[in-house]
């Protein structure tokens, strides 16, 4: 078995693919609208859906906003430096909600940017493997 995809549903499917792909760096790999659904499916990521697990948007067309609920936590991107990460997604014009620094209780990296429907993604350096 392995992890395929995270699935998240978007208020504005423009939107977030601009968000994935331009401020995240994401690729859009596929897209596809269900007109008997009313809905379109777009899955990005950072690598081929074979080889690597995916972000899949659904977009429902007569639904412009979710409830996040209070069980959703976050995806986690490693990043090689999050201090620049973070740089370049505010000059991308992304939101981050939680400045770069040190893990309270613990020594690694990380910081938190918001999509535009507000999910939360954390930005987390390498971990070392000792």
């Amino acid at each position: 078995m392995r992890l395929l995809h995270t699935m998240l549903r978007v208020g504005d499917l423009d939107r977030s693919l601009t968000f994935y792909t331009e401020v995240l760096g994401m690729t859009l790999l596929r897209r596809k609208d269900y007109p008997e659904g009313k809905f379109t499916l777009a899955f990005v990521g950072y690598g081929n859906e074979a080889e690597n697990s995916v972000i899949e948007l659904t977009h429902n067309w007569d639904t412009s906003q979710y409830d996040l609920g209070n069980g959703y936590g976050h995806i986690a991107l490693e990043v090689e430096d999050v201090y620049k990460a973070c740089e370049d997604i505010r000059a991308r014009g992304g939101k981050i909600v939680r400045e770069p620094g040190p893990m309270m209780h613990g020594t690694s990296i990380l910081a938190f940017v918001e999509d535009p429907d507000g999910y939360r993604i954390e930005l987390l350096s390498p971990q070392r493997k000792d």
